[in-house]
C-alpha cells in the first residue's frame, strides 16, 4: 500500500467535517477583518478608486460591458430573481455536493482537490486584502459602503428583486467584507467543481452540466453586479496557482 492510499484509507469523514468547517471559519473570520470592517479595515475612498482602476482597465481594453448587460435584463424580475438565489446559494451546495461525491467515491482525488481549494480561498483572502474593491452594485450607493458615483448605472439586483437574503441587514452589513470582491472565489470554486468531476463523471450530460455551471457562474456575477468581469479572471488564476500548490504538495508529501 503507498503512503497516498495509507491516508486515504484511514481518513474519517467527521476529521473532514471537521477540518472544512473549522478552516472555512478562519477564513471567513480573517475576510472580514478586511475591506468594509474589521480591525484592517480600508476606506471607502480607497474602495471607490480600485473600483475605477478597474473600470478604466476594462474600457482601456474596450470591455466594459458589465451595466449594459444588466441594463438589458433589469426588469426582468422573475429572471434576476432566480440568478440572486443562484449567487447565494449553489457556490455552497455545489461545491459541498462535490466534495462529498469525491470523498466517497474518488479519495485519493478528494484529499488533492481539498487541499486546492483550501489554497484557492487562501489565496483569496490575499486579495481582499491587499486590494479591497467596491463591487458595481454599490458604486452608485452612499458611503460608508457605496462610493456615490451616480455616472454608473448598476443596481443591486438582491435589493430590487429579493433572493434568498439580503445584503442590507444591517447585521450582514456589520459583520461581513462588503468590498471583498477581488478575486471572485464565486467563479473559482464553480471551476474547481468542473475540474473535480468533469473526468470522472460517465455521463455526457452530467459533463455537460459542469462544463455549463462556472460559465452560469460567470454571467450571474455579473449580471447581479457583484463583480466585474476581471474578479472572475483573478478567479481562475487564483484556482490554477492553488491546485498547482496541491499538486506539489502531493508529489513531495507521498513520493
Amino acid at each position: 500500500m503507498t503512503s497516498l492510499e495509507k491516508v486515504v484509507d484511514q481518513r474519517r469523514w467527521w476529521k473532514e467535517i471537521l477540518f472544512i468547517l473549522g478552516f472555512y471559519l478562519v477564513y471567513a473570520r480573517i475576510r472580514n477583518q478586511f475591506g468594509s470592517n474589521g480591525l484592517f479595515a480600508a476606506d471607502t475612498t480607497t474602495a471607490a478608486d480600485n473600483a475605477r482602476t478597474v473600470i478604466n482597465l476594462e474600457k482601456k481594453i474596450g470591455l466594459f460591458f458589465e451595466e449594459q448587460l444588466q441594463s438589458f435584463f433589469i426588469d426582468w424580475g422573475w429572471f434576476l430573481w432566480f440568478w440572486n438565489v443562484f449567487y447565494g446559494s449553489l457556490h455552497f451546495v455545489v461545491t459541498i455536493g462535490t466534495g462529498i461525491f469525491l470523498f466517497r467515491k474518488f479519495p485519493a482525488r478528494f484529499l488533492r482537490y481539498r487541499t486546492g481549494l483550501a489554497i484557492t480561498t487562501a489565496l483569496g483572502l490575499v486579495g481582499f486584502a491587499a486590494f479591497p474593491l467596491m463591487p458595481p452594485r454599490l458604486l452608485s450607493t452612499p458611503p460608508p459602503y457605496g462610493g456615490s458615483m451616480t455616472e454608473f448605472a448598476f443596481v443591486d439586483t438582491l435589493a430590487v428583486h429579493g433572493g434568498l437574503w439580503s445584503f442590507d441587514s444591517g447585521t450582514l452589513q456589520a459583520i461581513s467584507n462588503q468590498w471583498a470582491a477581488m478575486p471572485s472565489l464565486h467563479l473559482a470554486w464553480a471551476a474547481w467543481c468542473a475540474l473535480a468531476l468533469i473526468p470522472v463523471l460517465n455521463s455526457r450530460w452530467a459533463r455537460l452540466t459542469m462544463w455549463s455551471y462556472p460559465i452560469a457562474t460567470s454571467f450571474g456575477i455579473v449580471v447581479t453586479a457583484n463583480h466585474y468581469w476581471i474578479d472572475g479572471l483573478a478567479g481562475l488564476v487564483v484556482l490554477i496557482l492553488g491546485m498547482e500548490c496541491a499538486k506539489l504538495i502531493s508529489r513531495i508529501r507521498f513520493r
